[in-house]
């Protein structure tokens, strides 16, 4: 956002279909995107190169042309290495960054001193292979660079994503159809989570919370001031719960007391709240901490309603059943205690929702539930399908003029009657960052590396990384009863040197600990996958192996998200 200002990917998935290159960095996209990897997979099919950028050697890694295995942590340093080779070798897109950028200047300064050797050094990536990568993006005429956790889950993973973004800036991947910067999401509706405004510092539709003009509109719909100063995110939370400024919480759809990296800290917190109201299909850790638990009904086949996937896409969900016993839809149970609190809220329906979303986002205006019925999903931004529309009118003169014939009316501008096109909606952003005269360049954001919070010493000499697999979902909730799959069980990953050097055998069960907690039994799995000093878990049996008692809670203060893809522990064989 702080580059371009909207949070989402730039490209679409049939993009990917048409690539000429696919980097997931930091990413399983494999295992913990197989709906994505698929249009991946069909675009290497059609001649497009991987490069897979991870310290595991995933599946993945075998559809790969290029494997960087990468130490934990090191990413920025990495970007910034091959940035230097673009600009030392002239690859970058000079009238791009020309055109549509700003900052080039002091970018080049900051990455001259990150040469490839250094970067070796640091990294573990050969120099050559990192020379082989930056050539490979700086030339392709499509590339996409695509990343998930394995990005942001850092003390500085903010930095890291402005890394990957400068690299984007520096070829002119970005803006056009089959190169694109692609932040993937881990489920089916966390971009409309984020485009609903659940972030402290954003509201509904990706208005920055010191707009003006947003709180204007908002006041004006909702018929109330907004509050004066912006909320918490996650974090900040609990650094208020640890103080006694937050003292009551209400969760929903949420499991963090096994979530959170430092569960034991979670089990403190979370118990200490005088009072803790959860609302959520299933008996979570966290829900069975709560003085009250609200049944909640599943948003995917037992309501109304719309979700919003990793390409923007907004798609209708449809009530196929009733949900069991007292549960109910998410925004009724808020609609009640809304009400009973004397909000007055009087929507009937989802539908009504989604249009007062409508009145106060631009980019969904011309997205209604008729228009979703008929094209089967539709991406944003959508005014009336017209780009040229949207990125030359105000948002305010957007919502006015998706009217026909409508006066300037605020919360009654909602596009209901325009010419429609073959394919409403955008299927790629930032096109004008190509026009001939770009209104608002996209900055470069230099950064440097800083490793890890906790690297491996003499008493934890191990890095353990953490993540997903394939048939497995976050803490379990909806997955870890699963029987009839491949390892349905914890597993700690370990490579066959040390495993041999501790006396651990493939199958054998062993102790993890850290600083903060110890897992006192799981089993091992010994594979290549892993080299040697790492480890890899996964955290979906939470209620048998809890990992995240072994990990830190050094929290990016960017972004507010905890580093759990790197710590320090210790293994042996389990007594």
């Amino acid at each position: 956002m702080a580059t371009f200002g909207a949070g989402g990917s730039t490209s679409s998935y049939e993009e990917f279909e048409n690539a000429d290159l696919i980097i997931c960095w930091g990413s399983n996209t494999q295992e913990c995107h197989p709906i994505i990897y698929n249009h991946m997979r069909r675009g290497v099919k059609n001649g497009a190169k991987m490069v897979v950028v991870d310290p595991r050697k995933i599946d993945q890694v075998k559809k790969a042309n290029k494997w960087l295995p990468i130490n934990v942590g090191t990413d920025i340093c990495l970007a910034n290495a091959m940035a230097n080779v673009i600009i030392s070798e002239d690859l970058h897109n000079k009238q791009f960054v020309k055109r549509a950028t700003e900052n080039f200047e002091t970018y080049r300064e900051k990455v001259a001193g990150y040469t490839t050797e250094y970067a070796e050094q640091v990294t573990g990536v050969p120099a050559d292979d990192i020379r082989e990568v930056a050539r490979m993006y700086a030339t392709a005429e499509k590339a996409t660079l695509n990343w998930t956790l394995g990005i942001t889950e850092h003390h500085n993973g903010a930095d890291a994503v402005f890394a990957l973004i400068n690299l984007g800036l520096l070829t002119g991947h970005v803006g056009k159809y089959g190169s694109g910067l692609n932040p993937l999401r881990g489920q089916n509706n966390v971009q409309g989570g984020g485009d609903m405004g659940s972030l402290p510092n954003r509201m509904v539709g990706g208005w920055q919370w010191d707009d003006p003009e947003a709180h204007e509109l908002f006041e004006q719909v909702w018929g109330a001031p907004l509050p004066e100063k912006v909320g918490k995110n996650q974090a900040q939370m609990l650094d208020a719960m640890e103080s006694g400024e937050i003292r009551c919480m209400y969760i929903i759809g949420e499991n963090p007391c096994q979530s959170d990296a430092d569960e034991n800290k979670s089990d403190r917190l979370f118990g200490g709240l005088d009072f803790l109201v959860v609302q959520d299909l299933f008996p979570t850790k966290t829900a069975r901490m709560a003085d009250v638990v609200l049944p909640a009904a599943a948003s995917w086949c037992e309501t109304e309603g719309t979700v919003i996937n990793s390409e923007r896409r907004v798609q209708r969900v449809h009530k196929v059943i009733d949900p069991p016993g007292e549960a109910r839809a998410d925004e009724w149970i808020l609609l009640d205690i809304a009400n009973r609190m004397g909000a007055g809220w009087n929507f009937a329906s989802a539908e009504d929702i989604w249009n007062e979303v409508r009145t106060l986002a631009p980019n969904f205006s011309g997205i209604s539930y008729e228009r979703l019925e008929k094209y089967g999903g539709i991406q944003w931004p959508c005014l009336d399908g017209s780009i040229e529309e949207i990125s030359d009118l105000t948002p305010k003169e957007q919502l006015a003029a998706g009217v026909k014939g409508a006066e300037e009316s605020g919360s009654e501008a909602i596009t209901t009657d325009v010419v429609e096109k073959k394919e409403l909606g955008t299927k790629f952003l930032h096109a004008q960052l190509w026009e001939d005269e770009v209104k608002k360049r996209a900055p470069f954001h230099p950064v440097d590396h800083e490793g890890p919070v906790e690297m491996p010493d003499e008493e934890y000499p191990f890095q353990l990384t953490t993540g997903r697999r394939l048939a497995f979902h976050n803490t379990g909730t909806m997955t870890q009863s699963y029987k009839k799959v491949k390892d349905p069980e914890e597993l700690i990953e370990i490579c066959e040197e040390d495993a041999q050097e501790l006396g651990i055998g493939d199958g054998d069960f062993v102790r993890v600990s850290s600083r903060r907690g110890t897992v006192p039994s799981v089993k091992a799995r010994v594979t290549d996958r892993v080299r040697p000093g790492l480890l890899f878990m996964g955290y979906s049996f939470p209620d048998q192996v809890p990992t995240n008692v072994l990990t830190i809670n050094a929290v990016d203060p960017l972004s507010g998200t905890a580093e759990l893809k790197a710590c320090a522990v210790r293994i042996e064989p389990a007594a």
